[in-house]
C-alpha cells in the first residue's frame, strides 16, 4: 500500500462496484432503503437488529426500527431506546415480547433489557469475520487499486465544485488562510471517496483597489531581483511600505485609485505588471499548497469574473425590480431578511466583492453544471455569503440552492514561538525544525529513517493539521505550540507514531509473510476483548466517513482516529504476534492489526495527511 495521501484536489476514481458480497451461509436479512453492506458491514447488523424488533412489535416496519438502532455506550455493541417508536403498551411490556422469542444466530448473541433500553451483543465470530474481509477486500481488491473501504457510492455522477483557501495576492499566505485550505482539504478527499467528481478551485483576491496602491509602490519601493525571488514577499513588503505612505500623504490614495480605475477600465499599461505579479504569486502558492499536500484544479479569482456577467447580474436586478439606489450607489434591501442592505455597485461605478460573486457563480453554473458548490469562508464573513446566497434566490437561479457554505472559527494566539506575527511559511519551517531536534535524540532510530527532513516536516504539518481539526470547525481555538509538537495525549506527531508503529509490524514478524488467502486466516482466534474493539472501531469507520458527509466536520474523522489509535495501543501488549500461542492465531492477529493499520491510513488521507512508516 503506498503511504502518499493523494493530494487535495488531485483526480481520483470514484468508488467501484464493491468486491465484497455477504457470505451466503448468514441467515438472510430484508434490504433496508439507505444501507450498503458490502460498504459498510455493520448496516447488516443493524439490520439484523431492527429485523428482532419489528417482528417482536407489529405494525413497527423494519425500516422504522432500523432508524432506532444506535451505538451503544461502552461495552454495548448497538442500543434502542423503545419509547422512540411510541408504540402503545409499557415500555417493560415491548421489551419483554422482544426477548421472549430471541434465540441467538450468527448475527446476534446476546439482548438485555435495561430500563427504557434493548441493548445488543453482536456474534464475534461474525463480527470478526466480515469486518476484516471488508476491510481487506476494500483495500486491496478493488478494481481501480485504490483504497476504499469507508467510501460510499453516494455521489456517483455527480459534480462539486469546493472553493477553499482563496489568500489575497501580493499577500503572505498568512493563517487565517490555513483553515480554510485544512477544511476544504478534507472535504474535497471526502467528496471524491463518496464517489463525486470534485473540481478544487481557489479564488484569489487578485483585483481591488489595492492593486493600484502596489502598483504606485513598486515604482518606488520595487525590485525586480526581489520579485523574481520571492513575488508574495516582496509585494507585501512593498503594499506595507506604500500603505504607511498613504496614511500621512492623501495624493497617495488618490493615484493608486486612479490607477485601478485603469485597470477597470481595461488599460494594458497598468495591467502588465498585474499580471507578472499574479502569475508568480500563483507559483509561489504552488510549491506552499504542495507542503501542505493540497493541489487546485482551478486558480481563478476576482479579476478572472466576466465584466459581461457582471453587468447581466445588475441587469437582472434591476429588471426585477430589486435595486435601490443612495447617493449614486446601487443596493439591494434585504431588511426584510434581517440581513441588512447589500451593495452591488460602489458610487464610483467600481464592482465590489458582491457583484463579482454573483457573477461568478453565474459563470461556473455556465460552466461547470454542478450539482453542489461548496464556499470554505470563515463566520467573520457569515453575513456577506447570506447577502450573496439570497440575492442569488432572489433571481431565480434555479441552481441557487445548491450552494452551501462552510463557516469555521478563527485561530487565536498563533505566532512563532518567539512570538512574532506569523505567516504560514514560518510556522511549517519551525514545525519541521523542532521535530527534526526532537526525531536526533533516539540516534538508533534516526539512522533508519531515509530522509528525516522531510519526515521532520511531515509531523510538522499533521500536528499544526490535527490541532486545526481537532474540535468543531465552527469553535475557535488557540494555538498551542507545545500541545502541537508533542508526542503525549491526541495530538498529530502521537498520531504518526501510532501509524509507524503498527507499520512495524510487517517489518518484525517477516516469517509470518505473505499471509495465507483471507479464508484461510481463522477470524474465531480473535477472542480478546482488546482484539473485539479494534474490530468493532474498524468497522463503524464507514459511519465515521458518512456523518462527515452529512456534517462537514472533520473532527468527527480526528475523533475516530484517535480513538482507533488508543485501541490500537491498549491491544499492544496483551493481543501479541510475536509470542502468540501458535502460528494460526499469530497470523490472524498480524491480519488484524495490518487492516487496522490500512483503516488508520486511510483515516489520516482522508484529513490530507501523509501517513509514515518510519519516523
Amino acid at each position: 500500500m503506498s503511504t502518499d495521501a493523494p493530494a487535495a484536489g488531485s483526480s481520483s476514481p470514484s468508488p467501484s462496484p464493491s468486491p465484497f458480497k455477504l457470505p451466503p451461509n448468514l441467515p438472510p436479512l430484508p434490504l433496508v432503503p439507505g444501507t450498503d453492506p458490502e460498504r459498510c458491514v455493520l448496516d447488516a447488523f443493524r439490520t439484523a437488529i431492527a429485523q428482532r424488533v419489528a417482528d417482536a412489535l407489529p405494525p413497527l416496519t423494519v425500516e422504522q426500527a432500523y432508524q432506532g438502532v444506535d451505538y451503544g455506550k461502552k461495552g454495548v455493541d448497538f442500543t434502542v431506546a423503545l419509547p422512540r417508536f411510541r408504540l402503545p403498551g409499557k415500555v417493560d411490556e415491548l421489551a419483554a415480547k422482544v426477548l421472549s422469542n430471541f434465540q441467538p444466530d450468527e448475527w446476534i448473541d446476546n439482548i438485555v433489557h435495561d430500563k427504557a433500553f434493548l441493548h445488543f451483543t453482536l456474534r464475534t465470530r461474525t463480527l470478526a469475520r466480515l469486518v476484516l474481509d471488508q476491510v481487506h477486500a476494500l483495500t486491496h481488491e478493488t478494481a481501480s487499486g485504490a483504497p476504499e473501504y469507508g467510501t460510499h457510492a453516494t455521489g456517483r455522477g455527480k459534480r462539486v465544485i469546493i472553493e477553499y483557501s482563496s489568500p489575497n495576492i501580493a499577500k503572505q499566505f498568512h493563517v487565517g488562510h490555513l483553515r480554510s485550505t485544512i477544511i476544504g482539504a478534507f472535504l474535497a478527499n471526502l467528496y471524491k471517496a463518496c464517489g463525486w467528481e470534485v473540481i478544487s478551485m481557489n479564488y484569489l483576491g487578485d483585483w481591488g483597489t489595492q492593486f493600484g496602491l502596489i502598483a504606485v509602490g513598486f515604482d518606488k519601493y520595487g525590485s525586480r531581483e526581489e520579485l523574481e525571488k520571492d513575488a508574495i514577499k516582496h509585494l507585501f513588503d512593498v503594499y506595507v511600505k506604500i500603505n504607511k505612505d498613504a496614511e500621512t500623504d492623501p495624493a497617495v490614495k488618490a493615484e493608486a485609485a486612479a490607477f485601478f480605475r485603469r485597470m477597470e477600465d481595461g488599460d494594458e499599461e497598468a495591467l502588465a505588471n498585474w499580471r507578472v505579479w499574479r502569475e508568480l504569486s500563483v507559483r509561489k502558492y504552488e510549491e506552499e499548497y504542495a507542503r501542505l499536500n493540497v493541489r487546485f484544479d482551478v486558480y481563478t479569482g476576482e479579476s478572472q469574473v466576466g465584466k459581461e456577467a457582471q453587468a447581466q447580474a445588475l441587469q437582472r436586478l434591476e429588471d426585477m425590480g430589486l435595486i435601490d439606489e443612495h447617493e449614486g450607489a446601487k443596493l439591494v434591501n434585504l431588511e426584510q431578511w434581517k440581513m441588512g442592505k447589500a451593495v452591488v455597485r460602489k458610487k464610483d461605478g467600481t464592482s465590489i466583492y458582491l457583484t463579482r460573486d454573483i457573477g461568478g457563480a453565474t459563470e461556473r453554473y455556465e460552466k461547470y453544471k454542478f450539482d453542489k458548490m461548496i464556499y470554505v469562508i470563515s463566520s467573520q464573513q457569515d453575513l456577506h455569503v447570506k447577502q450573496f446566497f439570497k440575492v442569488l434566490k432572489l433571481m431565480e437561479f434555479p441552481w441557487a440552492d445548491r450552494l452551501e457554505h462552510v463557516n469555521y472559527g478563527l485561530v487565536l494566539g498563533m505566532s512563532t514561538r518567539r512570538g512574532t506575527v506569523v505567516f504560514l511559511n514560518e510556522i511549517m519551517r519551525e514545525a519541521g525544525t523542532v521535530m527534526h531536534e526532537q526525531m536526533r535524540k533516539n540516534e538508533e532510530k534516526y539512522k533508519n529513517v531515509e530522509d528525516p527532513a522531510a519526515v521532520a516536516q511531515e509531523i510538522g504539518i499533521t500536528g499544526v493539521k490535527i490541532q486545526d481539526m481537532a474540535a468543531k470547525r465552527i469553535n475557535n481555538y488557540t494555538f498551542n505550540w507545545d500541545r502541537m509538537l508533542s508526542f503525549e495525549g491526541d495530538t498529530g506527531p502521537y498520531l504518526q507514531y501510532a501509524h509507524v508503529r503498527i507499520a512495524s509490524i510487517s517489518r518484525k514478524n517477516p516469517a509470518l509473510l505473505p499471509l495465507p488467502p483471507r479464508a484461510a486466516l481463522d477470524t474465531a482466534l480473535l477472542t480478546e476483548p482488546a482484539a473485539r474493539e479494534i474490530v468493532l472501531l474498524l468497522g463503524s469507520y464507514p459511519d465515521v466517513v458518512a456523518t462527515a458527509l452529512r456534517t462537514h466536520e472533520p473532527s468527527g474523522v480526528v475523533t475516530f482516529a484517535f480513538r482507533l489509535a488508543h485501541a490500537i495501543s491498549s491491544a499492544w501488549e496483551t493481543v501479541v504476534v510475536k509470542g502468540a500461542p501458535d502460528e494460526p492465531t499469530a497470523r490472524v492477529r498480524m491480519w488484524m492489526y495490518l487492516c487496522a493499520r490500512d483503516v488508520l491510513g486511510a483515516a489520516m488521507r482522508l484529513l490530507s495527511l501523509q501517513p509514515l512508516e518510519r519516523m
